[in-house]
């Protein structure tokens, strides 16, 4: 008798470990992450077509990687 409620106490215990570890997982699936950056990155360099988030980003990323190329009209006013 003891033994079947020892049991019975460690699969509730089971399922309700599995059942937050569900709840947890919704709505931070990897797709989804991804989806988010993807969005974030609204920037393509002309050159080597590397995204980034922001022009400021991308003004400093075309002067580390790009020296020689003329800066794109649009970065000069950053």
């Amino acid at each position: 008798m003891m033994a079947r409620g020892q049991q019975k106490l460690q699969s509730q215990a089971k399922a309700a470990e599995k059942l937050s570890k569900l709840k947890k997982q919704q709505g931070h699936s990897a797709t989804d992450q991804k989806k988010a950056a993807q969005k974030a990155l609204v920037h393509v360099c002309a050159i080597c077509k590397a995204q980034m988030p922001d022009p400021k980003t991308y003004k400093q990323h075309f002067e580390n990687k790009h020296p020689k190329n003329e800066l794109p009209e649009d970065l000069k006013a950053i």
